[in-house]
């Protein structure tokens, strides 16, 4: 049976990261100030929604708007306006799993997929939703390809599931360090992470054991590029990226090399060699360390990082300054370099919450003066080819 070539869906926090991934991906999926997982990304308010929809619709890619907090009394309202918003501005589905964010999807008539939140984990749960009317339901992470594909075969439901990115330490956000100790939620989206820190380990009779500065909790990220076959042949019907609060950097290569490792399926020239330099690229943007998750078992220690909870990513990119002025006619922007120098070759990234641009800088110019190089506290006037705004701010991209 001849397989459809699944959807490739990419986190996105601004537009930053829009322009980052829309050549490359098919969808997006992002979240407004409240009421998502991702509480502290910046993302798309409200008022820009309808703009950001028909930017969205411009290139081809769809549009999803993940409502999947846990809901209390008083959001009610919230959710209402919100999915009510999201219908007015054509979003293409809101990502719910509150069984009150899916009554209010249902009463407006939007399409609505059944976030990772509710932990569907098998062909029943599935059925449920499907008769309430969901599109779609994403799939808990702690499910093998093979559920997968037996959730696949016994529904209707089209099939969501993490191809890449951070995996939760307890089932996809039910976790309760954060809640208990910090008092934000993973539930409300503000998990602080606890996880990622190191924790020492006691006995019974209340002796420290030696840990070595371990990180016992942290889980690596799941990167399933050399197992794309497998994918497809599941029935997974939409590939997902994580990564909403992770850099422009990250979204475009990862939707980069994914689309090229699904688009080889297709045309015949997917190869373990491809794959696992595919891999090799993945591992310089922010990452943990690399595991298959669940897909092919429960992970023993090889899915935890003991070494590194943060960016284990061989790709750096340091803090530059910012851009005072842009020129459009002649394509130049005027850069003050705040925090070290630059020289002409070196490859450098401006970002903003509506820019995203990667160049290597081919000339620079001090006070209308050529210069190969420039030290810390001048300003550098630099030729590009896409505008960018004043504050936007500039790193060096360096391995």
């Amino acid at each position: 049976m001849k397989k459809e070539k699944p959807e490739l869906m990419s986190p996105i926090k601004n537009r930053a990261g829009f322009e980052a991934c829309k050549d490359y991906a098919d969808a997006v999926y992002f979240g407004v100030s409240e009421l998502n997982l991702r509480a502290n990304s910046e993302g798309i308010t409200l008022d820009e929604l309808a703009e950001f929809l028909a930017d969205c619709h411009a290139h081809d890619l769809k549009g999803y708007l993940t409502v999947n907090s846990t809901l209390y009394n008083q959001d009610i309202s919230k959710a209402e306006r919100i999915i009510k918003e999201a219908k007015k501005s054509e979003v293409d589905a809101v990502i719910v799993w509150d069984p009150a964010a899916v009554r209010i999807a249902k009463r407006v008539g939007i399409d609505f997929f059944v976030s990772t939140q509710a932990n569907v984990s098998n062909w029943k749960s599935a059925e449920f939703y499907e008769d309430l009317g969901a599109e779609r339901v994403i799939l808990a992470r702690e499910m093998t390809l093979k559920q997968i594909s037996e959730v696949k075969k016994k529904t209707n439901l089209e099939i969501e599931a993490f191809i890449h990115g951070a995996m939760c330490l307890a089932i996809s956000g039910r976790c309760l360090l954060s809640a208990f100790y910090e008092n934000k939620s993973a539930n409300k989206g503000a998990c602080n992470q606890l996880c990622r820190r190191k924790w020492r380990l006691f006995d019974e009779e209340g002796a420290k054991l030696e840990t070595n500065g371990k990180y016992f909790l942290s889980p690596k990220d799941i990167c399933m590029v050399e197992h794309i076959p497998e994918m497809i042949e599941a029935g997974i019907d939409s590939f997902k990226i994580e990564g909403r609060q992770r850099s422009s950097k990250y979204i475009r290569e990862t939707a980069k090399i994914y689309r090229k490792a699904i688009d080889s399926y297709f045309d015949g020239s997917f190869t373990k060699k491809r794959a696992k330099a595919w891999k090799k690229r993945l591992k310089k943007v922010y990452n943990r360390g690399f595991t298959t998750g669940f897909y092919f078992g429960i992970p023993g220690p090889e899915g935890i990082n003991f070494e590194v909870s943060g960016n284990a990513g061989s790709l750096k990119r340091f803090h530059l300054g910012e851009v005072t002025h842009f020129y459009p006619k002649p394509g130049v922007a005027s850069i003050r370099l705040i925090h070290q120098g630059l020289e002409v070759g070196q490859k450098i990234l401006i970002e903003g919450k509506n820019t995203y641009l990667e160049i290597t800088v081919e000339s620079m110019e001090i006070e209308k003066e050529t210069t190969i190089e420039a030290e810390k506290g001048e300003e550098v006037g630099i030729k590009i080819d896409s505008r960018v705004r004043k504050n936007d701010k500039v790193f060096l991209l360096s391995e």
